[in-house]
């Protein structure tokens, strides 16, 4: 099979592979119409090549789509399994939307940015000044409730199967992921957040994600999923990412020719 990527970072050492920039899509469209798949295209870039120029993509079209901002997250983790997402509120900022956020929740709760990765964009609101401050800064509410949790779960999803699990841990402050100092644990994953994560994957259409779950109470909480997840336990646990998603297109796509 021949391939195009728009991220040669996250497909190096992959054969018969071209690289073109994002940015020059129409400018080298004939070697996207002589691939067998394209990898790793942005967002802006997915209705061009699926209903344009009728590619198959990887990740899937749901995944970068959903994938793109946690407001579409949470809509469609809200239409498969509403009982394992925290409680949150999505509103247009205007003047009743603020009092409705102070209104409905106590302090602490979590504001978010709707588009953030890395633990970037993310606050934990103690007043109504801080969430005074989110709201001038954001035309869209994303706030949540505050889970009182130590640690949390990193599952990745490459194709149709689970390829890494494990907790994330800080001591500092109430963000664990890796970019902001959290720690990796490999130890007592529980194969129940596994089994949910592969179910809410299939359900959705999610082939390469980083699903984040938090355990309260002795249940599973969704807080979100990114498509372009960090890798770092994965190359602790030496998953071979990259053949596991070749190995995975080229089954994908051969079915269907």
């Amino acid at each position: 099979m021949k391939f195009v990527t728009f991220n040669p970072f996250r497909t190096i050492g992959m054969a018969n592979i071209q690289y073109v920039k994002p940015e020059h899509m129409f400018q080298e469209r004939e070697k996207i119409i002589a691939a067998d798949v394209c990898l790793f295209p942005e967002n802006w870039q997915v209705n061009a090549l699926v209903y344009g120029m009728k590619k198959p993509i990887f990740p899937s079209i749901q995944s970068i789509q959903m994938g793109h901002n946690k407001i579409e997250v949470t809509r469609a983790l809200w239409s498969v399994c509403p009982e394992h997402v925290p409680f949150t509120l999505i509103l247009g900022r205007n003047p009743e939307n603020i009092e409705k956020v102070l209104s409905t929740f106590t302090f602490p709760f979590v504001a978010k940015e709707y588009r953030s990765s890395m633990g970037r964009g993310v606050f934990l609101i103690q007043s109504a000044e801080e969430f005074y401050e989110y709201a001038e800064q954001n035309p869209y509410f994303y706030v949540q409730e505050y889970l009182p949790i130590e640690r949390d779960l990193r599952i990745c999803v490459i194709g149709d199967d689970v390829v890494a699990a494990y907790w994330r841990q800080s001591d500092h402050q109430f963000k664990n992921n890796v970019a902001q100092g959290g720690e990796i644990f490999f130890n007592d994953v529980p194969e129940e957040a596994i089994t949910l994560v592969k179910k809410v994957a299939a359900d959705l259409g999610i082939d390469h994600a980083g699903f984040d779950i938090a355990l309260v109470n002795d249940h599973f909480y969704f807080l979100e999923f990114n498509t372009l997840f960090g890798n770092q336990g994965l190359h602790m646990l030496d998953v071979p990412i990259v053949k596991r998603i070749e190995a995975y297109v080229k089954k994908r796509y051969h079915q269907e020719s």
